[in-house]
């Protein structure tokens, strides 16, 4: 039972799960390095009957899938992966099983990135390495409104930081009420309003058809001047070309994402040349406690399969999973 462990970019994986627990069996293979390439990653991967992926690093759409024709377990961290085509995976035989995950990760991430943007902390920490002393104003958080889009899992947590800072915390969603806006901790505005009145926007939405470039030029064009924008959440949920046309034009002043269009993010990558940006390598969910739950659920999930039981399913493959 051969098992590949994808895109353990620190080298950690190894340390993070008891892998250990695992039949004597099985044989493990971390990848360190990103595979973009989809022909690449196909005949990487042929000879594998379980790959883990970490998040959605690498996709696995159908033209990848049906190149596999070894691989029956797919495991993904996290219990959704926009970047698994699950029919196909079906139709393949291949059960795909999730992980638990650590829910404050990416909220504190979020308002780490706020923190810094606001009060220019990367700026200010590389100029006093060159010599200098205080070299920008900071902008302050209580008093300021906060406007966060999307209030599920993560994005209520953002809310009570917003709230623990003094801010004046107003929401948007597609589907958000009054009454659960309330139960968060915030007002329910429309999204005009939002954009319109608020210093920082964060956004919290799930990628999907819906939300999928759905924050673009308009809302740009509405931000006060003054305002931030960070993202944590999913890149596709923003209209790329419009988000950096916004910071070169000097619509809004800065943005920090930790969420990037084709992950590792180019080197020539126009992001890097704008201006007023916090870029990090999608850290949101990369911490001790949260690669612990990972890949302890990982360990579990293969187990489970080989005992003929799959637990934490996100689909209902056609054909019988393993039976040792």
């Amino acid at each position: 039972m051969k098992i590949a462990v994808l895109d353990d970019y620190q080298n950690v994986a190894a340390s993070y799960g008891p892998w250990q627990e695992l039949p004597a069996s099985c044989e493990v293979h971390y990848f360190h390095e990103h595979i973009a390439n989809p022909d690449t990653l196909a005949d990487t991967l042929a000879a594998f009957d379980v790959v883990v992926a970490m998040r959605e690093r690498t996709p696995f759409p159908a033209s990848v899938l049906t190149r596999l024709p070894r691989l029956k377990l797919l495991v993904t961290t996290g219990m959704a992966n926009a970047a698994i085509d699950l029919g196909a995976a079906t139709a393949a035989g291949i059960t795909v099983s999730g992980t638990r995950s650590v829910a404050t990760s990416t909220a504190e991430m979020t308002w780490a990135l706020l923190l810094a943007l606001a009060r220019h902390i990367p700026a200010e920490e590389a100029a006093l390495h060159r010599g200098q002393w205080q070299i920008s104003v900071g902008n302050g958080l209580a008093g300021k409104t906060l406007g966060v889009v999307g209030v599920g899992r993560i994005g209520s947590q953002v809310v009570r930081y917003g709230n623990a800072f003094g801010m004046n915390v107003i929401a948007w969603s597609q589907n958000l009420t009054q009454e659960a806006a309330a139960r968060a901790g915030c007002v329910a505005v429309s999204r005009e309003e939002l954009f319109a009145r608020s210093h920082v926007v964060t956004l919290h939405l799930k990628l999907g058809e819906r939300s999928r470039g759905i924050i673009g030029r308009e809302d740009f064009e509405r931000m006060r001047q003054d305002a931030f924008l960070i993202n944590a959440s999913r890149a596709e949920i923003v209209d790329e070309a419009a988000l950096i046309d916004a910071l070169n034009q000097q619509l809004i002043a800065g943005a920090a994402l930790d969420v990037h269009y084709g992950e590792p993010l180019a080197a020539d990558h126009p992001l890097r040349f704008a201006p007023n940006t916090l870029l990090t390598p999608h850290l949101g969910y990369v911490t001790d406690d949260g690669y612990t739950t990972f890949f302890t659920d990982t360990v579990e999930d293969i187990r489970a399969y080989l005992n003929g039981a799959p637990v934490r399913m996100l689909n209902e493959p056609r054909q019988q999973p393993h039976q040792r």
